[in-house]
Order: structure tokens, then sequence, then C-alpha cells
């Protein structure tokens, strides 16, 4: 993650980025060498931290939920979803779609401040994120701590959740899929491991 976060920076730059901006990187070249150049390498990492921090819910919660899960489903046996021994594929699915769903919900406060985080230095971000006429001092933060409380202060704890929704029509899929995947590829080369032994 450390190795590729500046990417992530950009790519939320890019993102945020509309035809009314006043400036406009031209791709993901363009954006690293004029952050770079423009506000010093340490900008790259800008939200580093709270991304660390959120690995550990977010990747902690996915295998807790799922797990628990499934060793619910296996020793209960409801609604005939286990099938001699085994889990179907899309109870599997369901695992993961629930795991992903808990383990997001939980970290993404920690992804919203990141992305804010990302925003700050960049001077013509303000119309963009603050909103047209704001005060540029909104996107101000001397580190993660000060943007959660500036963040809740200013728009209330909802504004920790803004664009979950979305964003869930994509990690919950690709978490369901990847444990999936994860499940298959243990059986295919003959590997059994549970995180509870």
């Amino acid at each position: 993650m450390s190795a590729t976060y500046p990417m992530d920076m950009v790519r939320g730059r890019l993102t945020v980025q509309s035809e009314k901006s006043p400036f406009q990187y031209r791709g993901i070249c363009h954006a690293l060498a004029t952050v770079f150049r423009e506000e010093g390498p340490r900008a790259l990492y800008k939200g580093w931290l709270p991304s660390v921090i959120g690995v550990v819910p977010y990747v902690g919660l996915n295998f807790a939920v799922y797990e628990s899960l499934k060793d619910w489903l296996m020793k209960t046996r409801p609604f005939g979803l286990v099938e001699d021994s085994e889990l179907s594929v899309p109870t599997r699915l369901a695992c993961g779609a629930a795991a992903g769903t808990v383990g997001q919900t939980v970290a993404y406060p920690l992804d919203v401040i990141r992305r804010r985080m990302q925003m700050v230095g960049w001077s013509n971000a303000s119309s963009i994120v603050a909103g047209e006429g704001k005060s540029k001092a909104a996107l101000e933060y001397t580190g993660m701590v000060d943007a959660f409380r500036k963040t809740v202060r200013h728009e209330g704890v909802r504004a920790l959740y803004k664009g979950l929704v979305p964003n869930s029509v994509k990690v919950v899929p690709s978490i369901a899929i990847a444990f999936v995947t994860y499940e298959q590829m243990k059986d295919l080369l003959g590997v059994e491991m549970r995180i509870s032994e």
C-alpha cells in the first residue's frame, strides 16, 4: 500500500477535478509531477496514516465476519445451506458480501478522512471540495485527528459516511468474489486452514 499510495492520492485528485476546475491535470504522470514540484514529495503521502489505520479493522473484520458466518452456518445448518459438509458458492458469496459490508462500514470514516487530507494543499481544490463561495480554510488540516474534528464539527457525523453506498457497490461484490476465490484456491491446492485454529 505504501509503495502505490502516491497513485491513490493522484487518483483522488483526478476524480474530483471537473471541466470547471481552474487547473487541469492532464493525466497520472502530469499530476504526479505537478504535486511533487508544487507541494513537495510529502504531499504524495497525504492521508497515508488513516489508510494504514483503516486496513486493520477493514481486513480484520472481513476475515472475522466471514469465518464466523461460515462456522455458524456449518454448525446450525439453517435453510439447507450446507451440502455434503460444504457451503455452496452462492452461500460463500453471501458470507463474503456480509463480511465486506461490515468491514467497509466500520473503516469507511477513515477512507473519507484520507480523501479529504489528500486534497489539502491543492490550491484549486477549494471550489471543488468546499463548494463555490466557501472558505478554503475548510480544507486545512493539521493531521488526521484535526480532519476528523473539523469534519464532524462543520458537517456532522453523517459526513464521515458520504459516498458509502456507491463505494459499497464496488467493494462488497469484490470482497465476496475474493473470498470465494480464496476458498476455491484452498480446495484446489488441498490446503485447509481456519482463522480460529
